[in-house]
């Protein structure tokens, strides 16, 4: 190589080297930016996916709640237990229930869809044994035999795990609560 053909090297070199780095510098800062807005996006999709299926674990539960309400009101009124306002089955009040249900049925299919595999299994758990105070409360027979007590513990059971799995399937740490006995002097005296 001649003096001036290195001369020439030299100072294309020194072009090329600073050009290269900043070639890279912008292909890195691309790429960096880049997976930092996915990571943003996949965040901002799981949060809203996480308000939307607390928000159906928590309509399904209170409607859930209310229709056990109704149908034991209903029980009352048959006798089957004591505690809250007896209410008889009248057309009214059926067609009220039947509203409940379908509000709860139309519910279940959105936790169905928005649920875990665990929650929504524990979910048909409570609507069997929902359907059960249903036909106590109503008085349809059924092959197994049970009482009202025993049938609506066994509700607030299967409530309390899906209660527990929904919890899980939003990383809610614990369990909702630990059961409380009532305090002797304020339990009803049958009467």
């Amino acid at each position: 190589m001649h003096r001036t053909d290195r001369g020439a090297f030299v100072s294309l070199t020194a072009q090329i080297l600073p050009l290269a780095g900043v070639a890279l510098g912008a292909v890195t800062s691309l790429l960096v930016t880049s997976a930092n807005e996915r990571t943003k996006w996949r965040r901002q999709q799981a949060v809203r996916w996480d308000e939307r299926r607390l928000t159906a674990y928590a309509d399904y539960a209170h409607a859930v709640k209310e229709l056990a309400a109704r149908y034991q009101m209903l029980a009352a009124g048959r006798g089957l237990t004591t505690g809250p306002i007896p209410v008889e089955a009248t057309p009214e009040v059926l067609a009220e229930v039947g509203q409940l249900e379908s509000r709860r049925s139309a519910l279940s299919e959105t936790l169905g869809l928005l649920g875990d595999t665990e929650a929504n299994t524990a979910s048909k758990s409570v609507d069997h044994c929902l359907w059960r105070l249903e036909s106590l409360a109503r008085g349809v027979g059924t092959a197994a035999e049970q009482d009202w007590d025993q049938a609506y513990l066994e509700f607030r059971q299967a409530r309390d795990r899906y209660v527990d799995r929904a919890r899980a399937g939003l990383g809610v740490p614990g369990a909702a609560a630990r059961a409380v006995p009532w305090p002797d002097g304020w339990r009803p005296t049958a009467g």
